[in-house]
């Protein structure tokens, strides 16, 4: 029986949780100063907040169901499936604020779902082996290097806090891929690798925390959370043939098209919902 449908599954919780701890990391991240931001002492007044640590755990447990999910699923399936987790956003708006959900978030929630099972459906039916050592190096090294733009031009965080926000979903994506090879590396029991790949995943993680959060500061989570998420998705449809060796399956001519139009559809729903008027009150409040 096909493994994949487990890794749905669990990827469907991985998102649930991320959108649910994205919402209470908000909600404080807010209050912090501004001066603080791009310094781990930000991360650091966070911490003691009850609120965030909350929220922070429901991220840390999506993170340990999506690498579950890798090992049962291609990257192709995986972080598509994550934009699911918009959902519980809307939800939660519509309980905050008791706004009625409208038609273009019925639409958007079909959207997106119809975009997912497409990526889904044009996942490989089997994995074809890891990428080559020099584009997993080359291609982690440019997503790392464009993430940490904001710090190098100073310039850019000052202007345009939404690239801090790409830098974000660029680190997250970097953990995306490392946690695939570490979940690699535990079914082949090679420990000292997992070793690694996870204290990378770590790094990278707290990397893009700390982006994610200062972006927060600055803009409304309704615009940062989208871009986040859409990043991540991109960064791994397109990527994952090369950095972790998974194609599209069956006929290229005809699963090719219908993987760039299941993600233009999963980009533009969760682009839309993310501005419906419940899903603004659930990441945007204060109380």
């Amino acid at each position: 029986m096909s493994s994949l449908p487990l890794g749905f599954g669990l990827a469907l919780c991985a998102s649930a949780l991320y959108a649910l701890g994205v919402t209470f990391q908000a909600l404080e991240a807010r209050l912090a100063p501004s001066d603080e931001s791009f310094h781990l002492s930000l991360l650091r007044r966070l911490a003691t907040r009850p609120r965030w640590i909350v929220g922070t755990l429901c991220v840390v447990g999506g993170w340990g169901l999506q690498a579950s999910a890798l090992v049962f699923a291609p990257m192709t399936v995986v972080q598509p499936t994550l934009a699911v987790g918009l959902f519980l956003l809307l939800a939660a708006g519509v309980r905050i604020s008791n706004e009625q959900v409208c038609r273009r978030d019925v639409l958007c929630v079909l959207a997106i779902t119809i975009g997912v099972s497409g990526l889904a459906l044009t996942a490989p039916a089997e994995v074809k082996g890891d990428g080559s050592t020099l584009a997993v190096s080359l291609g982690l090294s440019v997503l790392g290097a464009v993430a940490v733009l904001p710090y190098v031009v100073p310039a850019a965080r000052r202007r345009e806090h939404l690239l801090v926000a790409v830098g974000a979903g660029l680190a997250y994506a970097w953990t995306g891929f490392s946690t695939k090879f570490a979940a690699d590396a535990l079914t082949s029991n090679a420990w000292v690798a997992v070793v690694i790949w996870v204290a990378a995943t770590i790094a990278a993680a707290v990397f893009g925390l700390l982006n994610e959060m200062t972006a927060l500061q600055a803009r409304p989570a309704t615009r940062v959370f989208p871009v986040v998420l859409v990043v991540q998705i991109v960064v791994a449809v397109v990527l994952a043939p090369i950095l972790a060796g998974q194609g599209i399956g069956g006929d290229a001519t005809v699963t090719l098209p219908v993987a760039v139009v299941s993600l233009g559809i999963v980009t533009t729903g969760a682009g839309m919902l993310a501005r419906a008027p419940a899903v603004r009150a659930a990441v945007a409040s204060e109380s």
